[in-house]
């Protein structure tokens, strides 16, 4: 299992002050540095965080996986093809959310999914990742659409108040993380994860590829250092993978 670290909100901060730093690229190159095998950002339609100059820059950069997250859009899919990432991974999309609030409603974007979506990236070596719910359905879609891969929202159980709702969320990403693998799916978890619920969710959940973590990192990173920060999370994977 590999960590990539979002860097999104490196963007967030520089674009307070309109100035140019910190510039999330730099900060990409040093989350390589510390340990992260690859880098994730979400371009979003509104800007506000990454530009597309970032999104241009980080793949001359990048040296390790490059993920690239969008929403389904013409506009976004142009981009993406021309940057050519490692993985683009659609999720949904509200101008007015702070982040990410679930997973894709996959019935509802399904045929135009299938129709205008999928054909476009598929003329690219792009490959493809669906941001979803963990629960059967949605796998069972993202699989028929061919998608090569689902990203398990983990928001939900990252947000747990009490032992009991989280132990029903960690059962929830368990069983979709072992079917989605059974049906040949890699499957990535991301959203909300941090250094005080990665060790449970990585003892409960097997058969990962990529964890993505990005707001939690950058708030430590405020006061321990990025190199510090991602070192930090590296360890716990790579000491995950070596009991595992």
């Amino acid at each position: 299992m590999r960590l990539l670290v979002n860097v999104d909100h490196v963007a967030t901060l520089r674009n307070a002050r309109g100035e140019g730093v910190p510039d999330p690229v730099k900060a990409a190159q040093v989350s390589e540095k510390a340990g992260a095998a690859g880098i994730v950002f979400h371009l979003r339609e509104d800007r506000r965080h990454i530009k597309d100059d970032d999104a241009y820059r980080m793949k001359k950069a990048v040296e390790g996986i490059l993920d690239f997250e969008m929403a389904a859009t013409n506009e976004m899919i142009e981009i993406c093809s021309e940057i050519k990432p490692h993985l683009c991974t659609l999720v949904p999309e509200k101008r007015q959310e702070l982040t990410t609030e679930g997973g894709l409603d996959m019935k509802k974007i399904y045929d135009d999914f299938e129709q205008r979506v999928f054909p476009k990236i598929r003329k690219t070596d792009v490959k493809i990742s669906l941001f979803i719910d963990p629960n059967k359905e949605d796998i069972d879609l993202a699989h028929k659409l061919g998608s090569d891969a689902v990203e398990l929202h983990t928001g939900t159980f990252s947000n747990t108040q009490s032992d009991e709702d989280r132990k029903v969320e960690i059962e929830r990403l368990a069983k979709a993380a072992d079917y989605a693998n059974e049906l040949g799916l890699t499957v990535n978890a991301g959203h909300g994860l941090d250094f005080g619920n990665i060790k449970y969710f990585l003892q409960h959940v097997t058969g990962l590829e990529d964890v993505s973590i990005g707001h939690a990192m950058i708030c430590d990173a405020i006061f321990n250092g990025l190199p510090n920060t991602v070192r930090r999370m590296a360890d716990i994977i790579e000491k995950y993978n070596k009991e595992a």
